[in-house]
C-alpha cells in the first residue's frame, strides 16, 4: 500500500513539471523576466542609414518583383540579391556605395541637430526641477514658521 501511495503522488507531480502545448499554464506559473532598465526607444531619433548592400537591395527588390511576379518568398529575393551582389564587382558597387555614404552624411548631420535638441531639453527640465525645489523649499520654510507658532499658543 505505501508503495502504491509514492507512485500516484510521482503522478500528480509530473503534470506540473510538463509543458503545455498551449502556453496557458507555463505563462501564468512563469512569466518571462522584464527589463527594467531598458529605456524607451526616442520616435523622433533618425534611424541609421541602410548599407550599400541595402541600397542595392531596394532597386533589386523592385526588379525582381517585375520578373517574377508569382514570387511570394521574401528569402527568395534575399538570396538572389546576395548572390547577385558577390558577383559584382567594386565599379559595380560603386554608384550604391556612394548612396549609401551621402545618407550616412545625412544621419550624422541629423544626428547632432538631435543630440543638440536633446542637450537643450535636458538642460530646460533640469533648471525647472531646480527651480521647483526651490520655491517648495521657501514654502515649507514659510510652513514651518507657521507650524511653530500655533504649537506655541497650543501650549499656552
Amino acid at each position: 500500500m505505501k508503495g502504491t501511495k509514492a507512485k500516484s503522488e510521482s503522478k500528480r507531480a509530473d503534470p506540473k513539471l510538463s509543458v503545455n502545448k498551449k502556453g496557458s499554464a507555463s505563462t501564468k506559473a512563469g512569466k518571462a523576466p522584464t527589463k527594467k532598465g531598458k529605456a524607451t526607444k526616442d520616435p523622433n531619433k533618425p534611424k541609421r542609414p541602410a548599407s550599400a548592400f541595402f541600397v542595392f537591395m531596394e532597386e533589386f527588390r523592385k526588379q525582381f518583383n517585375k520578373d517574377h511576379p508569382d514570387n511570394k518568398s521574401v528569402s527568395a529575393v534575399g538570396k538572389a540579391a546576395g548572390a547577385k551582389w558577390k558577383s559584382m564587382s567594386d565599379a559595380e558597387k560603386a554608384p550604391f556605395v556612394a548612396k549609401a555614404e551621402k545618407r550616412k552624411v545625412d544621419y550624422e548631420k541629423n544626428m547632432k541637430a538631435y543630440n543638440k535638441k536633446q542637450a537643450e531639453g535636458a538642460n530646460a527640465a533640469e533648471d525647472e526641477v531646480e527651480s521647483e525645489k526651490s520655491m517648495s523649499e521657501v514654502n515649507d520654510e514659510d510652513e514651518g514658521d507657521e507650524d511653530g507658532s500655533d504649537e506655541e499658543d497650543d501650549d499656552e
